[in-house]
């Protein structure tokens, strides 16, 4: 039991330091620095794979609320920087992440596609919403396909209040650029 806390002090250590490290990717990305971006996701990828490569025989640890919490950050990171680059959002292959961590990650994507899309609205760049709004509803449409409960239930909660949100910034844009010109 000794050993399974030492390990577990150490998961949730290295886990924090990932998780933070992912949060700051994702604000360097919607500032638009992508060179800080991925750096910060660069490194937190290290700091899991490192862990990982430490505790090969600690697997149950991987179960761990952190190490989950640490993971679907660097998935999020990882899909906003796929959607700001242009590439299709793809499989995380960089680490290990189980279905239902991708699940959750990929339902945060919304949230932050709103707060991008609400930095293009003010930049009045219609195209950069839309774009941030149909891939919005195509998370959330693939999403549907699942019968997700619990916390993968709320996170489809989430997305799909995020995307009304998009909506709602297409909308605003259009009647200002309706209403603006008359």
């Amino acid at each position: 039991m000794l050993s399974y806390q030492t390990i577990r002090r150490d998961v949730i250590k290295q886990s924090g330091d990932a998780l933070h490290q992912a949060k700051k990717a994702i604000f360097a990305l919607h500032r638009g620095d992508m060179s800080i971006g991925t750096d910060h996701l660069d490194q937190a990828v290290r700091t899991m794979k490192q862990w990982l490569s430490q505790h090969k025989k600690n697997t149950q640890m991987q179960s761990e609320g952190s190490f989950r919490a640490a993971v679907e950050e660097i998935v999020e990171a990882t899909l906003l920087y796929n959607f700001l680059e242009g590439k299709k959002l793809k499989k995380i292959t960089t680490i290990p992440v189980a279905d239902d961590v991708f699940v959750a990650g990929l339902a945060d994507v919304p949230g932050e596609l709103y707060r991008y899309a609400l930095k293009m609205g003010t930049e009045h760049n219609a195209d950069e919403v839309r774009r941030a709004q149909a891939l919005a509803e195509e998370i959330v449409e693939s999403l549907i396909e699942f019968d997700l409960t619990k916390h993968l239930r709320n996170k489809f909660d989430q997305a799909k209040a995020s995307l009304h949100k998009i909506e709602r910034v297409v909308y605003e844009l259009q009647i200002s650029h309706t209403y603006g010109r008359a």
